[in-house]
């Protein structure tokens, strides 16, 4: 079993109804968890856990929250090398190119990035998003 942190910015609540709908399968997957609003997260988080969750909606142009989020994710980037995470969000309106956009930032990065991400639109599938955290717990 390994500690798995669940880091988030919400907006609507929708992304958070994600994180928690996610945590749900990852501690039905044996994991243990810590789940934390972005703005809440100290420095050096990363570093502190096995694996990773980190969830935003897209805004604006399709990209990610830029007062809170951002700079959250830019503090925590150098240290996301070798690092298993799962990256999640919600969107209204485009097709999902902030997430292409995320994921290939992690992986520049040398995060051990899991599947394509999870992206949902609007009101999330709590189903789907604790069978996401259930698979990421086997990963």
């Amino acid at each position: 079993m390994s500690k798995t942190a669940i880091i988030y910015w919400s907006g609507t609540g929708n992304t958070e109804a994600m994180a928690i709908a996610i945590e749900k399968g990852l501690k039905s997957g044996g994991e243990e968890t810590a789940l934390l609003a972005a703005d809440k997260a100290t420095p050096g988080v990363a570093g502190e856990y096995g694996k990773l969750a980190l969830g935003c909606p897209s805004m604006g142009a399709e990209e990610l929250e830029d007062s809170v989020f951002e700079p959250f994710f830019a503090s925590v980037e150098h240290e996301l090398a070798g690092k298993k995470i799962a990256l999640f969000g919600s969107y209204g309106w485009g097709d999902g190119q902030w997430m292409r956009d995320w994921q290939e930032r992690a992986k520049k990065a040398g995060a051990d990035a899991f599947e394509e991400g999870l992206i949902m639109q609007e009101a999330p599938d709590e189903a789907a998003c604790e069978a996401y955290g259930k698979r990421f717990a086997a990963y």
